[in-house]
């Protein structure tokens, strides 16, 4: 307890860099099957479609536009019919290539060893992803690299607000294929995603 106390006093002033400190850290790889049991995790897959909806434009006249289906963002969502994902196929294009979308969902379950801790979930969609936390899609305009979309397979690093033991997260992924304009060959899949327990 001494030692992390000390290294926390030398990163608060500059003298470890919070990049030391992540080395501390403890991953849970969210792509094993080891990894998913340890916080109770089971992946569930569904592609996504584009639907014409009813709308406004700018000058408040109606018109057509569009919208996804299903929106699975709720932590009530029901994808029990969902297709259920080994964890170690994650890294598995899926999807239906060029223009695409798709929804991972996920619960995990705090661990004991989280106590006292922060606790981040981290992925990278290939090739872009938005990362909603029960329900909400934090969003700091300006700061790329949390929920939403950050860059080509840029990581999506999400911190989970005060973790307990047995405090139980729903994660929802939205994957996206892309660049959109340039209609790609490839698939969606996740590049390491996992939860990172890290000293206060």
């Amino acid at each position: 307890m001494r030692i992390v106390f000390f290294a926390a006093t030398l990163i608060a002033a500059g003298f470890l860099s919070p990049a030391w400190a992540r080395a501390q850290a403890k991953k849970i790889d969210l792509r094993t099957k080891a990894g998913a049991a340890a916080v109770k995790a089971e992946w569930r897959y569904h592609d996504v479609k584009i639907v014409e909806v009813e709308g406004k434009g700018p000058d408040g006249k109606p018109n057509t536009t569009y919208n996804i289906a299903p929106h699975a963002e709720r932590p009530d969502f029901d994808d029990t019919k969902w297709e259920v994902v080994v964890p170690e196929t994650l890294k598995s294009p899926r999807s239906t290539g060029q223009v695409c979308f798709c929804w991972y969902r996920v619960k995990v379950t705090i661990p004991a060893e989280a106590a006292g801790k922060r606790v981040f979930f981290q992925t990278a969609v290939d090739d872009y992803g938005e990362v909603w936390v029960d329900g909400k899609l934090p969003r700091t305009p300006g700061k790329g690299g949390e929920a939403v979309v950050a860059g080509f397979n840029a990581p999506n690093r999400v911190e989970l607000k005060d973790p307990e033991p047995g405090k139980v997260y729903s994660i929802a992924i939205f994957g996206m294929n892309g660049p959109i304009s340039a209609a790609p060959s490839n698939w969606i899949f996740l590049h390491d995603t996992f939860l990172e327990i890290v000293e206060k």
